[in-house]
């Protein structure tokens, strides 16, 4: 790959020949990426508006016009770019194909995309060869928006990576893209939490099911808060027996309960490929928690994450799972918090981690002792750090 040339310097002239303000905080950003080392192997422009910690300036219209300028005479030597885009029309001259295009990762999160940029954005995906991951989360591109995405993965076979949570999709783009999802065989990975669904029979659920049945290239399928019971497991369980594919599961914020576990019970008996298993802000109780905890003392070797975050779990279903990983060597890393820790679950969670059986960085418990009495302070992790778009490292077990 050729050097790049100086990024800033190439904005400050943008900037002069329109006559626009610099913005310091994407003249630092590209300043920094002028002096990476790993320059050669492709650039990240972190340019997100929704950072609360540090405060920036937003990218505001004028900028993109500018940025523009600069990224499409030198896009071809972007690997990823996170960019904070408000100027839409400009979108599709960063997905025309160019030779040797390297642009991989596209992260829109948290803007004011519409439906039309859904459009915009879908549409120049038609053509688009060389993109890996899209990240559209907190856009609301509402149920139209989704069926121009949908319509998108019955052509685009690049594709792997698709992050439409909190989009306020509907109903009816939801079976969309399980439709196209049956035909689909590049992507590997998709958030759809937190759909707009006003009936109960949970119609997406079952479309999702019949999908699992014959997709066999999803590893990561996110279906929180989607209103999900226990008949909407039963036939996600039902399609799993069938699937040899997937491996990371999200099922979290949904009505489930021990009912609907007893269903993942004979799944996690059968099943040898799901390795993460998200099951947190459900209700699933003591006596969910022993049904997973027999399938995993028993007889699953394949699960390797588990949550049961604020389940209404006592100190009963807490121990029976702490006594799980006694025997089960396959599952490295539980997160509990949430639940009703008793004096019991204190000790038996406290001595899995004195004997090195469960490491600090794969649970979010840590014990401590007050007067001779241990107890458990949270930790902030989570089986957010397992996820698609999760920094890669080898202390935390990645989907693929």
């Amino acid at each position: 790959m050729s050097v790049l040339p100086d990024l800033h310097l190439h904005y400050v002239q943008a900037c002069q020949n329109l006559s626009q303000p610099e913005n310091p905080f994407i003249a630092r950003v590209l300043q920094e990426a002028d002096t990476n080392d790993e320059i050669t192997k492709g650039i990240t422009l972190k340019l997100a508006g929704n950072n609360h910690l540090v405060p920036v300036p937003r990218v505001t219209d004028d900028d993109l016009g500018v940025l523009s300028r600069v990224l499409c005479v030198h896009s071809f030597f972007f690997e990823n770019t996170g960019v904070l885009w408000k100027k839409l029309s400009l979108l599709p001259a960063f997905f025309v194909p160019k030779e040797n295009s390297t642009l991989r990762y596209l992260n829109l999160m948290f803007n004011d995309i519409g439906t039309n940029g859904a459009e915009l954005i879908a549409g120049a995906l038609h053509k688009n060869g060389s993109l890996l991951h899209l990240r559209m989360t907190g856009n609301k591109i509402e149920n139209e928006g989704g069926m121009f995405f949908a319509s998108m993965l019955n052509i685009n076979t690049t594709l792997e990576k698709l992050d439409l949570g909190d989009c306020d999709l509907g109903l009816q783009c939801l079976v969309a893209i399980a439709l196209a999802l049956t035909q689909n065989k590049s992507l590997k990975a998709i958030n759809l939490n937190r759909p707009l669904l006003s009936t109960q029979q949970e119609e997406a659920t079952v479309h999702i099911a019949r999908m699992l049945t014959t997709n066999t290239s999803l590893v990561e399928l996110h279906l929180g808060k989607h209103g999900m019971k226990n008949f909407g497991v039963e036939r996600l369980c039902e399609a799993l027996h069938k699937n040899s594919s997937l491996r990371y599961l999200d099922l979290s914020c949904n009505n489930i309960t021990a009912d609907g576990v007893k269903f993942l019970e004979i799944l996690l008996r059968n099943n040898k490929t799901l390795e993460i298993l998200d099951l947190g802000a459900n209700r699933i109780e003591d006596v969910g928690a022993i049904y997973l905890s027999e399938a995993l003392a028993t007889q699953n070797r394949t699960l390797r994450v588990l949550s049961v975050v604020s389940n209404s779990i006592t100190g009963k279903g807490l121990v029976a799972l702490s006594v799980a990983m006694q025997s089960n060597m396959k599952l490295t890393h539980i997160y509990i918090w949430g639940n009703e820790f008793d004096r019991n679950t204190c000790a038996a969670f406290s001595t899995l981690i004195k004997m090195g059986r469960l490491d600090l960085d794969c649970t979010d418990v840590a014990p401590y002792e007050v007067d001779g009495e241990i107890y458990l302070a949270e930790l902030s992790h989570g089986p957010g750090r397992h996820r698609y778009w999760a920094p890669r490292s080898d202390a935390v077990p990645q989907p693929y």
